[in-house]
């Protein structure tokens, strides 16, 4: 599968969540009554609408793969991920700020945060 389905939280608190390649990291689209979000269905070639966008902020030169230390108190930087989540591929749109930024790539299978 590549969505995680988080509908039996409570209202405000339901969603579906990817994994993305680009951030290295997981992504939750919150489906709340006043919101818009549509979903198609399929969680092996899920489509999301309208796009998800996501802004992150972190240590400046570390990542996921690369953590801060304990108690850093030096520079942070907000990251960008925006894409479409069409018929099982994420369109990752030319504002996000990681490598992945214009490309089209298969949804991974669903994975939490970085794990293996």
């Amino acid at each position: 599968m590549k969505l995680h389905q988080d509908l039996d939280k409570p209202i405000g608190y339901q969603g579906l969540s990817f994994y993305c390649n680009g951030c290295k990291r997981t992504h939750t689209v919150n489906f709340h009554p006043s919101n818009q979000w549509g979903f198609n269905g399929d969680f092996d070639k899920p489509t999301l609408t309208p796009s998800v966008l996501t802004k992150y902020r972190h240590p400046k030169g570390y990542s996921n793969d690369n953590p801060a230390p304990h108690g850093y108190d030096g520079e942070y930087v907000t990251e960008v991920c925006h894409s479409f989540v069409t018929d099982g591929n994420i369109q990752y749109l030319g504002d996000c700020t990681h490598e992945l930024a214009g490309q089209t790539i298969e949804l991974p299978e669903f994975k939490w945060g970085d794990e293996e």
